[in-house]
Parts: structure tokens; C-alpha cells; sequence
């Protein structure tokens, strides 16, 4: 059992992941390889003519809804918030929290639900065109003290810096209500967009920091481990993580370098996600941080195995068998 509970807030989508030959309709869609690109109703519906022909997977997604799946997984209790459509999509994404155990605060509204269509490239990388539907439809109205009661940790989804009100309403609220938050930067191009926003999150509110290569080069202008030390002087732990060369957390002056789980790579959506999910569990069941990281490592590296960043119920009590012992 764990000794915290986690609540976690952000676009909660369903993902149509793509596996694709080759970059020609990321090209023709003009969307940047291995970023995020917000796309409206007329161009998603654009998109799924185009793909409708290729081989596809569904599977619920948003980068927090994926990471509470995962520290469900593991055994942690956990709540979501987020926002739906009353629409098969919606139906999906619930249905898919509820199984899991999760405490699902969501608002569910007449725009469809949101979608993220995935591309995936030889070698695992992807490329998200994403609608946000009625995602977007949250504001800082929804964000009620009760929300909070009982729960220790707040995970915050970077993708949510889009909406201003909403993602500083959600800060302010869960730092008065004396939790923990984390965040997670989201993506390269998400960060560029929105640097004073997050400057202001990351300097006031927020304990944890999540962030891959590129996304803490554009935030801090640094290489990794300069920008790790960067955000490990503006909050209480940062987390850097550097792809097949694993990932560096600080907290204070204390280092560690934490190998990348090495396996077979087919799809890298979902490896962040994963990776916040067994370091945010591990926090949550009272681990030291080195051995938090080795349980994102090993997160990170099961999801990457599969398309898409749903696993298999059967793999879970496999997982959390491995886990104890790491």
C-alpha cells in the first residue's frame, strides 16, 4: 500500500497511434517531426481521412491521463481530472480510468472528446496533431478546493499551459491545499511558446520538474546537466532525462545518474509519461530518489516496447513483482 495519494490534471484525450513507412504525411501536413502541434476540428477531421486507410491503434492518452494510468498500475491510489464529450471516445476514456481504480473527476460536455493522432517513425519517434476538443473546455471554475481533499501529490500536465487561467488556478489552488506538485513540460515546441508562464509556475509553485532533452534546453538554454542543475536551484527536485542515455535527478546538491533500461524500442510515445509514473510512485510508496528513477527507467522501457502507451492488463502484476525488487 502507498503512503501517498496522487491527483493528477490534464487533457484527457483518446490516442489514434499511426505506424508509418516513412515522414510523407507528416510533411504534408506540415507538422514538426517529433513535437506537438495543436490542430482544429477542420484539420483533425483532415487527418483522419488521411490515415483512414492505414493500419491504426486506439487507446486512451494525454500525457498525465497516461502517467496515472501507470501509478495505478503500480499499486498507488490515484484521481484524474480532466474533460470529456458525451460521445464513444468519452465513453472509452472513462471506462478505461474506471477499470483501473482511478477516481475519475471528469466534466463531461457536448464537444467531442479530444484526439491525439500519433505518428510513428521507423525507429520510435513520434509526432502528435492534436485536438483538443472538450479538453479545452475546462477553466479555472473547475477548479474547486474540494478537488484536493485527500490527496498528497499534484501532477500537472505542461500541455495545460495553453490555458493560462486554468493551469494557474490549479497551481494556486493545490499549493494552498499543502500538496506537492509536479510538472511536466510537455514538449520542445509547448516550452518555446510559453516561456513566461512556466518561468512563473516553475519559480513559484511547482516541487518537481519533469523534462526531456530538448524540452530543458529550450526552457533553461542549457545542456542537460547545466539545465538540471538550473532546475534543481528553482525547485526542491528536477528530473532530466536523456533518452538511451538514461536520465540525471537532482534534488539540492545530491545528484544521480540513472541508466536507461535497455530493450527494444517500437513506439516512444508514452516513455515520459511512464517514467514520471514509476518516479511518482516510488515517491508515493516512500522510496529514495535513485531507487524512483530506476523504477521510471524501468516504466519508461516496458512502454516503449509496444505502440501506443496502454499496457496489456495481463503485464501489470508481472510489472509490479519486478518493480519490488529494483
Amino acid at each position: 500500500m502507498s503512503k501517498l495519494k496522487i491527483l493528477g490534471i490534464g487533457n484527457a484525450l483518446v490516442d489514434i497511434m499511426v505506424l508509418s513507412d516513412d515522414d510523407q504525411i507528416i510533411n504534408n501536413l506540415n507538422l514538426p517531426r517529433g513535437g506537438m502541434t495543436l490542430v482544429d476540428g477542420e484539420l483533425s477531421a483532415r487527418i483522419q481521412k488521411e490515415i483512414s486507410h492505414l493500419n491504426i491503434k486506439i487507446a486512451t492518452g494525454g500525457s498525465v491521463a497516461n502517467a496515472i494510468n501507470g501509478i495505478a498500475g503500480l499499486g498507488v491510489e490515484c484521481g484524474y481530472i480532466g474533460a470529456i464529450g458525451q460521445d464513444e471516445l468519452g465513453l472509452l476514456f472513462k471506462n478505461d480510468m474506471f477499470k483501473r481504480g482511478i477516481a475519475v473527476l471528469l466534466k463531461e460536455l457536448e464537444l467531442p472528446t479530444g484526439r491525439a493522432v500519433g505518428f510513428v517513425s521507423p525507429g520510435g519517434e513520434r509526432t502528435f496533431a492534436t485536438y483538443l476538443g472538450a479538453a479545452v473546455e475546462m477553466g479555472p471554475d473547475d477548479i474547486k478546493p474540494e478537488l484536493f481533499a485527500g490527496y498528497d501529490l499534484f501532477f500537472i500536465e505542461g500541455y495545460l499551459v495553453f490555458n493560462h487561467a486554468l493551469i494557474m488556478a490549479a497551481a494556486s489552488a493545490a499549493k494552498s491545499a499543502g500538496l506537492t506538485i509536479a510538472l511536466d513540460l510537455a514538449s520542445y515546441n509547448v516550452v518555446e511558446a510559453n516561456q513566461e508562464i512556466l518561468n512563473e509556475l516553475v519559480d513559484n509553485y511547482i516541487d518537481i520538474v519533469f523534462a526531456n532533452e530538448e524540452e530543458a534546453k529550450s526552457f533553461t538554454g542549457m545542456p542537460p546537466e547545466a539545465a538540471l542543475e538550473n532546475l534543481a536551484g528553482r525547485c526542491d527536485i528536477a528530473v532530466v532525462k536523456v533518452g538511451k542515455e538514461g536520465a540525471y535527478v537532482q534534488q539540492g546538491t545530491q545528484r544521480w545518474h540513472i541508466p536507461a533500461t535497455v530493450t527494444s524500442v517500437i513506439d516512444t510515445t508514452g516513455a515520459g509519461d511512464f517514467f514520471a509514473a514509476g518516479f511518482l510512485a516510488g515517491l508515493a510508496k516512500g522510496w529514495d530518489l535513485e531507487r524512483c528513477g530506476k523504477m521510471g527507467s524501468f516504466m519508461a522501457g516496458e512502454v516503449i516496447k509496444i505502440v501506443g502507451a496502454e499496457l496489456e492488463d495481463t503485464l501489470w502484476d508481472q510489472i509490479k513483482e519486478r518493480v519490488e525488487l529494483l
